[in-house]
C-alpha cells in the first residue's frame, strides 16, 4: 500500500477530499469495489462526527476553520481488512424485494438500513440496469462500497426480478450497520456521562498529539459468544418481548462467530428458538428457490454437509424437536436426501476439466412428516444438458430418516451423541406443521 503523505494533512488528520482520494487508492485492488465519495457523497455522515468505511466507523473532526478532517491512520486501516476480504462471486445472498420491509434493519436510531437502501432502489428506479444508465458516473456507495458494481439481478420463474449481493459483501454491511449503531450508542453514552467528564460533542474523537483518545467500540468488541441462554424457548412467544432485537445485537453469530448477530434463527417445524446469528449464515442454508413442496438444492449445501458438517449439524440440533427425534425439518432433510443419500445417482457428463454432475437438483415431497407413511421425497435432476434425466429416486419419509440417522452417527459422532428420544421429555405429542411459503419474503419452511 502507498504510504504517500496527503496534501491537507495536519497532526495525523486528513481533509475528506484527500481521504476520499486515499480510500481509492488504497482499495484499488480489492475484490469489493469502492467508490471515490465515501466521505463527501450521501449517505456519508461526516458533520455528525463518523464515517462508515467497510466494517468500521471512522470518527471526524472539526478542525481550525470550520473544517472536517479525518485520522489517516485509521483510513488505512480500514482499507487494509477491506483489501483482504475475499469474495465469491457465486455465494449470493437474496437481498430484495419483498414484499414489505426486511425484517432486519430497522433500527431507527441509525440511517444506513443498508437492505431497505439498496432493495428499495431497484424498485423505485425501474431495476439495477436502468438506474445504473441513467446515473452514469454516480457513485453508489453503502460504507465506502460501491454496491451498483456487485448487484447481480435474476428472475424468478420468469415474472418477477430479485437482487442479490456476494455474502462476503452482505456480511461486510451487515459489520457497517452495527458499527453504527455501536457509535450512536457510545456517542449518546458519551452526553449522558458529560456532567462527570470534559464535555465534548456527540460522536467526535478528541486527539492529543494526532492520536485518538476517546472512541466507540469496534464491530465486534462488546459482542458476547451465545451459550444456551435461549435453548428450549418458542420463537413465538419470545419474539413479542420488548427489547428482544436489542438483546440479539449484543450477541456474536452462533455461526460463524465472527459476525454481530440480526436475527434469531428458529425451527419453523416445531417452533423452538435455535439460536441468534447473522443475517448472512441465517441465508446459507436456504436453497436458491423454495415452492410449496419442493426445492431446488443450492451448491452452498456442500459447505453444509461436507466443508462445515459438524456446526451446521450443531446449529440445526439447537432445536429440542429436532435433536429429540435425531432428524430435520422436512426441507432440510429433503436436501440431505438429494445431495447425499442420492448422490451417487446422479449423472455426470463430460466437460473440459473431466465430468461435471448434471443439471440442478430439485426434491419435492407429497405428505407431511407428521405422517411419515404418507410422505414420499422425490429426487429430480432439472436442465439436463442433452434432456435425458428426470426422475432420480423415490424415497419414503422413515427411510430417508434412517439413512440421515445413521450418516450423522458416521458423520458427526458427538452431535448423534446428543440427540435421541430420551433427551426431552417434554416435546410436544404434536409437532407444528410445516406451512408452505409462496411469497418469497421470508422462506417460512426454514
Amino acid at each position: 500500500m502507498s504510504e504517500r503523505v496527503m496534501p491537507g494533512r495536519t497532526d495525523g488528520l486528513i481533509t475528506l477530499g484527500a481521504a476520499d482520494a486515499l480510500w481509492v487508492d488504497l482499495t484499488a485492488d480489492s475484490a469489493v469495489p469502492t467508490a471515490s465519495g465515501a466521505f463527501t457523497r450521501s449517505p456519508a455522515r461526516a458533520q455528525v462526527g463518523y464515517v462508515l468505511l467497510g466494517s468500521h466507523a471512522v470518527a471526524t473532526v472539526r478542525v481550525s476553520g470550520g473544517q472536517w478532517s479525518v485520522p489517516e491512520d485509521e483510513v488505512r486501516r480500514a482499507a487494509s481488512e477491506l483489501v483482504a476480504v475475499g469474495v465469491d462471486p457465486q455465494d449470493l445472498v437474496l437481498i430484495g424485494p419483498f414484499r414489505g420491509a426486511p425484517r432486519q434493519g430497522r433500527d431507527e436510531e441509525t440511517p444506513l438500513r443498508w437492505r431497505r437502501r439498496i432493495a428499495g432502489e431497484p424498485q423505485e428506479s425501474g431495476g439495477p440496469e436502468r438506474a445504473a444508465r441513467r446515473d452514469v458516473g454516480r457513485p453508489h456507495h453503502l460504507a465506502g462500497i460501491d454496491w451498483r458494481q456487485i448487484l447481480v439481478e435474476r428472475d424468478r420463474d420468469g415474472t418477477q426480478r430479485t437482487w442479490w449481493l456476494p455474502r462476503a459483501v452482505v456480511r461486510l454491511l451487515d459489520a457497517a450497520e452495527h458499527a453504527e449503531t455501536q457509535w450512536v450508542r457510545a456517542a449518546r453514552a458519551r452526553q449522558a456521562s458529560a456532567a462527570a467528564t470534559e464535555p465534548s460533542s456527540p460522536g467526535r474523537a478528541r486527539y492529543a498529539g494526532g492520536r485518538r483518545t476517546t472512541s466507540p467500540a469496534g464491530p465486534t468488541a462488546s459482542l458476547r459468544p451465545y451459550g444456551k441462554e435461549l435453548e428450549g424457548r418458542l420463537y413465538s412467544v419470545l419474539s413479542r418481548k420488548p427489547g428482544i432485537s436489542r438483546r440479539v445485537a449484543e450477541w456474536a453469530c452462533a455461526v460463524c462467530r465472527g459476525a454481530p448477530a440480526t436475527v434469531l434463527d428458529h425451527c419453523h417445524e416445531h417452533g423452538y428458538v435455535r439460536a441468534p446469528v447473522c443475517q448472512s449464515c441465517n441465508t446459507q442454508e436456504r436453497p436458491d428457490h423454495l415452492y410449496s413442496n419442493d426445492i431446488r438444492v443450492a451448491n452452498r449445501y456442500t459447505r453444509l454437509f461436507h466443508t462445515d458438517t459438524d456446526q451446521w449439524l450443531r446449529h440445526w440440533h439447537r432445536c429440542p424437536g429436532c435433536r429429540a427425534r435425531t432428524t430435520l425439518p422436512l426441507p432440510h432433510l429433503a436436501a440431505w436426501t438429494a445431495h447425499i443419500a442420492c448422490r451417487s445417482l446422479r449423472p455426470t457428463h463430460r466437460a473440459p476439466r473431466g465430468r461435471k454432475p448434471c443439471g440442478v437438483l430439485r426434491v419435492s415431497w407429497t405428505g407431511s412428516q407428521n405422517a411419515p407413511r404418507s410422505c414420499l421425497l422425490t429426487v429430480t435432476v432439472d436442465f439436463c444438458p442433452s434432456g435425458e434425466h428426470r426422475v432420480l429416486a423415490q424415497v419414503p419419509y422413515r427411510e430417508a430418516a434412517e439413512r440421515f440417522r445413521a450418516w450423522l452417527a458416521e458423520t458427526a459422532p458427538a452431535v448423534a451423541a446428543a440427540a435421541g428420544p430420551d433427551r426431552l421429555d417434554d416435546l410436544p405429542a404434536q409437532p407444528r406443521p410445516v406451512i408452505a411459503d409462496t411469497s418469497g419474503e421470508d422462506l417460512e419452511l426454514f
